[in-house]
């Protein structure tokens, strides 16, 4: 970074963006509309995506027009993602788009027709990603790709199944209906959230076993699937002691030596949201980011608290590496998305949505 940049980067200058790289900081805006405080939040250097919120959705009008002014702020353009998994993690709700089922029940499915099962997948990837797309989406963090043992609250149906295997063909079947409308996805939470009772975003969850047994298990689905399939990954705020005393996202351990290592994952890395109770053990919220970029997280995730954003982009001096910049870039839809009206006239999507519709007779 250069002495100029470094000097707008800790005194809060927001005039002056970064016109050759995106920043490592997703960040969210307050309503349905940005505001001058938006705005200036938005132009920081160090800014290079957006999350949005069911509080930022009113109806598809205006979400299109909250995301035509949100890409045409800065180039390179940011990065709209949502949380948008089916079931109950699922931010847009009305108005056209279709409530999608929760993932445990194409896991039921599979037990009865695991053929069906990942035919519906793929359907609702594509209906997932063609609606997302049609109103300025980027990016869905999703699939989950937790194993389901039965404990985990914060996860629970929006796991796939508990066998790994099963989660691994229902994932890929449903990325592969995302990709079908030029949308990338985000498998999370790495290594693995489904074996802790605690909920991260209140708790510091533990989980003792073994890193043999975890990847066994729970990040045997990661290790299938990899950078080819999966572009992103999100590591859980959860710390498993017997491989680090950090949360997998704090550490160099996992993400460096395992994921990208062992595992030979090259995707990009998101850290989950940087203002959630399992991530307080490394600090006040720049530090906070500086050891999730330092473990080797590609960009980091601030929510609901503008002050901490704010506090974060007036201390927080960092440059992308090239090979994050790029990993980021990949991630970018690179296909024109359909508008509302084409998409549902597509027999395509028609197809796809009917299918969706069928889970409830067969689950």
């Amino acid at each position: 970074m250069s002495k100029k940049q470094k000097n707008n980067s800790k005194s809060g200058s927001l005039s002056k963006p970064l016109k050759s790289r995106r920043g490592p900081v997703m960040v969210d805006v307050q309503g349905m509309a940005l505001t001058s405080e938006d705005r200036d939040r938005l132009m920081h250097p160090l800014v290079g995506g957006v999350i949005l919120f069911a509080r930022n959705f009113e109806n598809r009008e205006q979400l299109i027009k909250l995301t035509r002014q949100i890409h045409r702020l800065k180039r390179p353009r940011l990065l709209i993602a949502v949380d948008h998994e089916g079931g109950r993690v699922q931010r847009f709700r009305s108005d056209g788009f279709t409530h999608l089922p929760a993932m445990a029940r194409l896991g039921k499915l599979w037990m009865k027709e695991p053929l069906r099962a990942m035919s519906i997948a793929t359907s609702a990837g594509l209906v997932l990603a063609g609606e997302l797309r049609a109103c300025g989406v980027d990016l869905s963090f999703a699939p989950v790709l937790d194993l389901d043992y039965g404990v985990s609250e914060v996860i629970g149906d929006r796991a796939f199944h508990r066998d790994p295997r099963v989660v691994a063909m229902l994932a890929r079947a449903l990325v592969q209906g995302m990709s079908m409308m030029g949308m990338g996805s985000c498998g999370k939470h790495f290594p693995g959230h489904g074996a802790v009772t605690q909920d991260s975003h209140h708790d510091i969850p533990v989980d003792p076993r073994t890193l043999t047994r975890i990847l066994k298990e729970d990040a045997a689905p990661y290790m299938w699937l990899g950078n080819m399939v999966i572009p992103s990954v999100m590591p859980a705020h959860v710390i498993y002691p017997k491989v680090d005393d950090q949360p997998a996202g704090f550490s160099r351990r996992w993400v460096q030596e395992i994921l990208r290592q062992r595992l030979g994952y090259d995707g990009v890395v998101f850290s989950d949201d940087l203002t959630m109770e399992g991530a307080r053990v490394a600090g006040d919220i720049t530090a906070r980011a500086q050891a999730a970029l330092g473990a080797g997280c590609d960009m980091v995730l601030v929510c609901n608290r503008p002050d901490l954003a704010d506090e974060l982009l007036n201390s927080l001096v960092h440059e992308s590496a090239v090979e994050s910049v790029a990993r980021i870039e990949r991630l970018m839809p690179k296909v024109k998305a359909m508008r509302w009206n084409v998409l549902m006239d597509s027999p395509t999507y028609q197809q796809a949505l009917s299918a969706v519709k069928t889970l409830d007779e067969r689950a």
